[in-house]
């Protein structure tokens, strides 16, 4: 992607960064070809932001444009917003008391350069008001009301007004910011896209291997892009990039979650969108549009204080019950008797409201059906762990008991019922990437789930379809960033 520094006297920006290009707001404002520029991402730098200046219009035709802005005019407007700031300095009260805690005056002036500041003990507040105004050169101004500090203001600093001592500190930070490692070894014009892949190292059972993130990552390098794997850390930066691919565990409160609204309302291409995360994630949610699509599913209840005497009676024995975020076998019990069943309602519902319970199909496997915007992708059987009634087994003392066996099939060889009961599910929640967990039961397909998140590992649902299945993927998310 193009990359643009917009800045009043362009003569001033002395850091030269291989395929950035540094103008005017006049020749970005009058010129055609930045009119008609496509692929780009615009830096605003000018000196004032007011509404109506030079400033303004640059982000503000930027967006008219269909490039993408930083400041973007929502962010210039929320500086504005007295509101908005009040409201800011309450929810990082904490982390604002922390960081002022041994200054001795009333009035603090602190300076953040693209997210940073020159004293490293202020730099995870910088990083917080970068991240709310997403501006790369702020000014926050913090007063002491006699019991605590408040954010009185923050506003934009112009380029000219840098005091001298604080040049070479800002110069760091820009190249920091606009180089990344994305130009270190490699030639600028190779890569059209910047993408993000969201990833947690820590994550024990993360929806792709290593290996199948570095095949995600090769596919999307030969297909134009710059590829980048991010963790939470980097919520501020997801302006940065033209698509975001979440491969890590999602769920509605978590980070997973507000790192793809984020990315949606910057504009990015998105994967898993936030409207999947929400249908998916909660089967509460997912239990009732099956149920009103009379897509055929085990038998459900779900349970609430007012429903919840006597529901032991209503499924029969064993059946199993779930909280409604659960994901990859955890949140899932299965319960045998009257007495464990009241047990374990009691616990779950001290975590949630509503819980499912639904009754136990045992069989040897589930089928796997993944879905790519309204297509197959892959068939596979997960079969049960050892010794164990689900796929994953979270007890177990063997790592190797943890999973079961699998297998994949050509698509020609799995009972049409299947796929076509598969597909009809994930109608109702989008055209993502889902993996639909389906029973057979005497020839008659059952859905258990929709996961909007759905295990991509090297050696497992790669196993017919190979580097192919990688770069399907990734070429479905790429014809969605300029849409």
């Amino acid at each position: 992607m193009k990359k643009l520094i917009v800045i009043n006297h362009p003569q001033k920006w002395t850091i030269d960064i291989p395929g950035v290009k540094v103008i005017s707001p006049k020749v970005y404002l009058e010129d055609e070809e930045y009119a008609n520029m496509k692929n780009v991402r615009v830096f605003n730098l000018c000196y004032d932001y007011a509404y109506q200046t030079r400033g303004y219009y640059v982000s503000l035709l930027a967006e008219a444009r269909g490039q993408k802005v930083i400041p973007s005019v929502k962010h210039i407007l929320d500086l504005k917003a007295h509101a908005i700031v009040k409201s800011i300095s309450e929810a990082q009260d904490a982390l604002i008391q922390k960081a002022m805690k041994h200054i001795k005056s009333s009035e603090f002036i602190m300076s953040i350069y693209f997210g940073h500041n020159v004293s490293p003990q202020y730099d995870k507040l910088a990083r917080e008001l970068y991240r709310l105004f997403q501006a790369p050169l702020l000014r926050a101004r913090f007063v002491h009301d006699g019991k605590k500090w408040e954010l009185s203001s923050v506003k934009t600093i112009p380029y000219k007004e840098i005091p001298e001592h604080h040049i070479p500190f800002v110069n760091g930070f820009a190249e920091n910011y606009f180089m990344q490692k994305r130009y270190d070894n490699v030639k600028v014009d190779k890569y059209k896209y910047d993408l993000a892949i969201l990833v947690n190292p820590e994550e024990k059972s993360p929806p792709s291997n290593k290996k199948a993130i570095a095949n995600f990552v090769e596919a999307a390098e030969k297909q134009g892009c710059y590829v980048e794997l991010i963790t939470k850390e980097d919520y501020s930066r997801l302006g940065e990039f033209d698509a975001l691919f979440i491969r890590e565990t999602t769920a509605v409160n978590h980070h997973t979650y507000r790192m793809s609204r984020r990315a949606q309302r910057e504009g990015l291409a998105v994967i898993d969108s936030p409207e999947s995360i929400l249908k998916c994630a909660n089967k509460v949610y997912l239990a009732e549009i099956l149920t009103l699509s009379r897509i055929p599913t085990p038998k459900t209840i779900t349970i609430h204080t007012e429903n919840v005497k006597g529901v032991e009676n209503k499924l029969g024995f064993p059946c199993v019950l779930k909280l409604p975020d659960s994901s990859f076998s955890q949140g899932v019990v299965k319960v045998s008797s009257p007495e464990e069943m009241r047990l374990k309602v009691r616990e779950m519902m001290r975590i949630s409201d509503l819980i499912i319970a639904q009754e136990f199909l045992p069989t040897a496997f589930d089928w796997r059906v993944g879905i790519l915007n309204n297509e197959v992708l892959f068939v596979c059987k997960y079969y049960m762990a050892k010794d164990h009634w689900q796929i994953y087994n979270w007890g177990s003392q063997k790592k190797s008991d943890v999973t079961g066996h699998f297998d994949i099939f050509k698509l020609d060889e799995v009972p049409p019922y299947i796929i076509e009961t598969a597909l009809k599910a994930t109608r109702l929640i989008g055209n993502g990437l889902y993996g639909v967990d389906v029973k057979d039961l005497d020839g008659k397909a059952s859905v258990i789930e929709i996961n909007d998140n759905p295990n991509i590992d090297a050696g497992v649902e790669d196993s017919l379809m190979g580097e192919k299945l990688y770069a399907r993927i990734i070429s479905h998310l790429l014809s969605l960033v300029n849409r």
